[in-house]
């Protein structure tokens, strides 16, 4: 892991010889050795339970009460990433380095790729489209069926004489084959400029269902970490309260009772009420 470059000093020594985190109540860089700005600082047991035991495996001598510069916890962050990648899927790719480069930022990584095509897309790119779209609709069909009945009919009922191309129609075999022969490259540029498209499309979805599938792994392991937290606080209240409770207890049961002074104590059935009460106090 690379030094924190938002240091402002950097201790002579690393640590106090008594093994101190803290050199002048200022928090030490665990990893560095550096002193740390105040509110730059986090403790290593508080940093969520998969990112600490990184940590601890690259730097076995960490302690719990440690303290790690926040501007490293990204880097670590992403190289946690990338190892756990690594370990399912082996050599990474290009796309992962850049989903575990989004998750370690907080950037945003869904993109639109029409938006993207639109941008750099030419004056050709844009007429291909359109004859595409154009070549493959219902209104081409019937207008260029209506075309050629024109022609076949306006071409066998004039006369012979004024007839352009008679039967069987050389002329319009010829316009035709032209036609099919330009049309068709320019549909093919277009399906590949779709293809495109689809692929920038389908690796888009990859890279989002990457990350959403990395981040909800890692809000399972934070909640799983603060639903244990919440029970170790629960188990430790419950404790101090039965302590509480017992103690309050064994303080009802020390209490003498006071000494009736009143002439009414002296009559045998309130006698016998005392004697009652002093029994089951010191039961």
């Amino acid at each position: 892991m690379n030094a924190p470059v938002t240091h402002t000093a950097r201790a002579s020594t690393g640590r106090s010889p008594k093994g101190s985190n803290l050199i002048a109540n200022r928090p030490i860089d665990a990893v560095s050795g550096v002193l740390l700005r105040p509110g730059h600082e986090c403790r290593i047991d508080e940093l969520r339970p998969g990112l600490a035991d990184y940590l601890r495996r690259r730097y076995p001598s960490l302690r719990p009460d440690d303290y790690i510069d926040k501007a490293s916890i990204e880097e670590l962050r992403r190289q946690s990433i990338l190892d756990l990648l690594r370990e399912d899927r082996g050599e990474l790719t290009s796309i992962e380095n850049e989903v575990a480069e989004s998750i370690a930022s907080r950037e945003t990584l869904t993109e639109n790729p029409e938006t993207e095509f639109d941008d750099r897309e030419s004056l050709g790119s844009r007429v291909a489209d359109l004859v595409a779209d154009f070549g493959g609709s219902w209104p081409f069909i019937i207008g260029f069926g209506g075309f050629l009945a024109l022609w076949m009919i306006f071409n066998t009922l004039i006369g012979p004489r004024d007839v352009f191309d008679a039967y069987p129609f050389v002329l319009l075999n010829l316009v035709l084959s032209t036609i099919a022969a330009f049309q068709a490259p320019v549909i093919m540029m277009s399906q590949r400029r779709q293809e495109a498209k689809d692929r920038l499309r389908s690796t888009n979805d990859y890279k989002v269902n990457l990350k959403a599938e990395l981040e909800i792994r890692r809000l399972h392991e934070k909640v799983d970490h603060l639903i244990q937290k919440q029970r170790r606080s629960l188990d430790l209240a419950e404790r101090r309260e039965t302590k509480s409770n017992v103690g309050a207890a064994g303080k009802v049961h020390r209490v003498k009772p006071a000494r009736v002074t009143s002439s009414k104590a002296r009559s045998p059935s309130l006698r016998r009420s005392i004697t009652v009460s002093r029994t089951e106090l010191t039961q």
